[in-house]
């Protein structure tokens, strides 16, 4: 199928995307955004969403790309590509998990072209980026002509391809959380294919004192429900001050059963992806804690900068 008819801009830099943005929705235009497009243009394809306008915000790519160390977080800007993400040393170092992650998220042209705003911004519930934005506690920064501000994931992800940004608003850059000294972080997931979205996914953080027993865990699951969850409470509050065996675990992932009411589609039933769900959590919280049993401390001294670019 071919997209609807619409207008495109495409602005060449930060002001000039804010306040053409503000006009056309000022003036009741349906604008959207085109980062690396590789969600939006199937949906505009399939006319699942019909714009008046597209704004291509790639003029603004010296502005909103970059990853940056800020103390314990990184700030990497909303048009860094996916394979900066996953080849990048200090993600390697400093956030693991989305290191691991990444090769997960469509193939090599895909994570070539595709963003970690746009990413986000879909908030498709099944993709990787959003779980591990929500077990991290990531914030969005969010800009319009009104002004920025920093949304939280736990608040950023309302509901399904739906975010609390509002129709004038622009992602501009995501803080990710840096691992905990003594920390191990996972992420499990089952697609039918490579690429593929998964049916179920599952991420997790486990911190650990000196003797490897469990002081601090979190767990977020994606493709449940129509956000990804958390479900770091029901899960550690039984782990926490123990060195877990396989049964521990076991026991304590199996109250995400009474916590999840997934979908039913051609790809799989609800009740398959539940079990997905509770198993695919155990390796997770399992392949965790083994990392943060033998993590040292990954922090390094403040003001280390990353070749993909500085914040501008």
């Amino acid at each position: 199928m071919k997209p609807p008819p619409f207008r495109y801009w495409r602005p060449q830099s930060r002001a000039e995307a804010l306040e053409g943005l503000a006009d056309m929705v000022q003036q009741g235009y349906q604008a959207k955004v085109l980062a690396g497009g590789q969600s939006l243009m199937p949906m505009l394809n399939m006319r699942l969403t019909w714009p008046d306008v597209l704004v291509d915000l790639n003029g603004l790519g010296p502005e909103l790309t970059y990853i940056h160390r800020d103390g314990p977080a990184l700030r990497v800007g909303a048009l860094t590509r996916h394979y900066m993400l996953e080849t990048d040393p200090m993600i390697q170092r400093l956030v693991p998990i989305i290191a691991q992650a990444e090769p997960l998220i469509g193939h090599l042209a895909i994570r070539s072209r595709g963003t970690v705003g746009g990413s986000l911004a879909h908030a498709d519930p099944s993709a990787e980026l959003p779980l591990l934005a929500l077990l991290l506690g990531a914030r969005m920064r969010v800009e319009s002509v009104r002004g920025s501000r920093e949304v939280p994931s736990d608040e950023f992800f309302v509901t399904y391809l739906t975010t609390a940004l509002a129709s004038d608003e622009i992602l501009t850059e995501i803080v990710w959380p840096v691992i905990p000294p003594r920390s191990g972080q996972a992420i499990q997931e089952y697609a039918l294919r490579h690429g593929d979205f998964a049916l179920a996914a599952a991420a997790a953080q486990v911190t650990v004192d000196d003797d490897g027993a469990i002081v601090a865990g979190r767990l977020a699951l994606g493709g449940v429900s129509a956000t990804p969850l958390d479900v770091s409470h029901e899960v550690f509050s039984r782990l926490v001050g123990c060195q877990p065996e396989d049964q521990e675990i076991g026991q304590a992932t199996e109250a995400i059963r009474d916590l999840v009411d997934p979908m039913s589609d051609i790809h799989a039933d609800s009740e398959y992806r539940r079990e997905l769900a509770v198993t695919l959590a155990r390796r997770a919280v399992r392949e965790a804690w083994e990392a943060a049993v033998q993590a040292q401390d990954r922090l390094q001294p403040e003001g280390e900068g990353s070749q993909e670019g500085e914040r501008p």
